[in-house]
């Protein structure tokens, strides 16, 4: 059974224009080098094949990881589950066992890719203790054996469907060596790199060769390259740099959204200060304009969330809504600043013997800051919240050094359809503010093979985090591409995992 993930959503159009002073559309021909692409990755540095065990990678690092360090299995444009270093793969019915026989392959220095070497790999991967949320999925494999040399079985103590989505990411590509097992394989060439593969013949014929040149650049030299016709693909874009993308002019259908699940919001930084306060947790979730906040970020189709889970993912039909969610942002206001005055108000001081009473004078209102990110995101972000949180007599100012951080933005997307990854994300090993009455019902979760016990489980771990304010959920998160005309091969996904496959099939197409 091979997991089809989910399908696409269409990708937006008519965004709207901002200004951005220095990028001009240039007419003519954009340039070609014959098959070869030009994709630029959006970061500091070119993108590396790192250990995943042992280093957290980059976004560009990831995107290279995907398409040179394959794992057992990968994605296709689309996010659904293909072929990796396994050919095939088969599950059982119980869903407790998964066989995969692994394709003809070759490390990087000859030696012949056998069962046992990546049976090493995949249990050194299990073993890291780098605070992974994925652990529910991964924390079932019981154990993983080399059948033959060619076969692998991974066994569960419980069913986890969604093993195959989690094997499919950067975080399990196979690297021995800091080298890969393809599909790609790279070469360091003229400040960039160069990732080469020959495609299958048909009926023992020689197959074509695909190459694509993979450069680095900020957001908005990337997005200036691109307009430019110097790059045919722009990868890695962010909530911190869209306003980049969306301020240049930009050939038609080239913004490219992927729909993609995950986390995007506020969490408290640290166990002290106003972030560790309850009440002002409370008071801050329900004072943010939500639709006002998404809608200054400029993207159609996005839509606000006052929900910790996200609507869609497996066994979650309604996701929990605090009970405010009902009333319009105006409705509230007058009951939220009735509660900031009371939060906030310093106790009556008792006057001396013969004083007059004196009256209670309100309290410094606290400073609330929030580590951001990068970009014309972050401000926007940022104002926003100014906005809301201000007229409650709020402080609302960036993070910087020597003025440590009450609540930092999340921007993560979901590795998998599983509501487990959310949860998990808020747990008192991951977060310094959490419950662990929650943190108890998610060991029972992961304990469970009973999949609708399972699931009520989750439900009630997240009405408990959801009623504790222990995230302060926005929307979800927004990942970016540019894509020439000539790409026809890309394709927008829930995962914002792209393969670098099969992206042109005209190569010599001139716009």
């Amino acid at each position: 059974m091979i997991d089809r993930g989910a399908p696409r959503r269409r990708g937006p159009g008519g965004l709207a224009v901002l200004a951005l002073a220095g990028l001009a559309a240039l007419g003519g021909c954009r340039e070609r080098n014959g098959g070869e692409i030009t994709a630029t990755v959006i970061g500091e540095r070119l993108p590396q094949i790192v250990d995943p065990v042992t280093k957290a990678p980059t976004t560009g690092d990831a995107i290279l990881l995907s398409n040179a360090a394959q794992g057992l299995v990968r994605f296709d444009p689309a996010g659904n589950i293909a072929p990796g270093l396994a050919e095939r793969w088969a599950v059982s019915d119980d869903g407790l066992s998964y066989i995969f026989r692994l394709e003809k392959a070759n490390w990087s220095d000859g030696r012949r890719v056998r069962a046992r070497d990546v049976v090493r790999l995949i249990e050194r991967q299990l073993q890291r203790k780098n605070g992974d949320a994925t652990r529910d999925t991964v924390g079932a494999i019981a154990q993983v054996v080399a059948m033959t040399d060619r076969v692998i079985a991974i066994e569960l103590s419980s069913p986890r469907p969604h093993l195959l989505q989690l094997l499919a990411q950067p975080a399990f590509a196979l690297v021995r060596d800091s080298k890969g097992t393809g599909p790609f394989a790279v070469a360091t060439e003229n400040n960039g790199l160069l990732l080469s593969r020959v495609t299958p013949g048909l009926d023992g014929d020689e197959g074509q060769r695909e190459q694509v040149r993979v450069e680095s650049a900020p957001a908005e030299k990337a997005v200036a390259a691109f307009v430019a016709g110097k790059t045919d693909l722009v990868l890695g874009g962010t909530v911190g740099d869209l306003s980049f993308a969306l301020g240049a002019k930009l050939p038609r259908n080239s913004l490219r959204i992927d729909p993609v699940a995950g986390l995007a919001g506020l969490v408290p930084a640290r166990k002290d200060g106003p972030g560790a306060d309850l009440r002002v947790r409370a008071l801050l979730d329900e004072a943010i304009d939500r639709a006002a906040l998404v809608g200054a970020l400029g993207v159609p189709d996005l839509q606000p969330r006052a929900s910790l889970l996200q609507a869609g993912l497996d066994g979650v039909t309604n996701p929990y809504q605090p009970a405010w969610t009902g009333l319009a942002p105006a409705d509230r206001s007058a009951a939220l600043l009735e509660r900031a005055r009371t939060l906030f108000a310093e106790p009556a001081v008792t006057p001396a013997k013969g004083a007059a009473p004196a009256e209670a004078e309100p309290a410094p209102r606290p400073v609330i800051r929030i580590a951001l990110p990068e970009g014309p995101g972050g401000a926007i972000i940022l104002s926003r919240l100014q906005t809301d949180w201000q007229p409650l007599g709020l402080t609302v100012e960036a993070a910087g050094p020597g003025k440590p951080a009450d609540f930092r933005w999340v921007d993560q997307v979901a590795p998998s359809t599983s509501p487990a990854w959310f949860l998990r994300s808020f747990r008192c090993e991951f977060v310094p503010v959490c419950s662990e009455e929650a943190d108890q019902l998610l060991d029972a979760a992961r304990l469970t093979g009973f999949a609708p016990q399972r699931n009520a489980f989750f439900a009630d771990a997240e009405r408990m985090m959801r009623d504790a304010v222990l995230f302060i959920p926005v929307t979800a998160p927004i990942r970016w591409s540019l894509t020439d005309r000539s790409i026809d091969g890309f394709a927008e996904n829930r995962f914002a995992v792209h393969t670098l496959m099969g992206l042109r099939e005209r190569a010599n197409t001139q716009d």
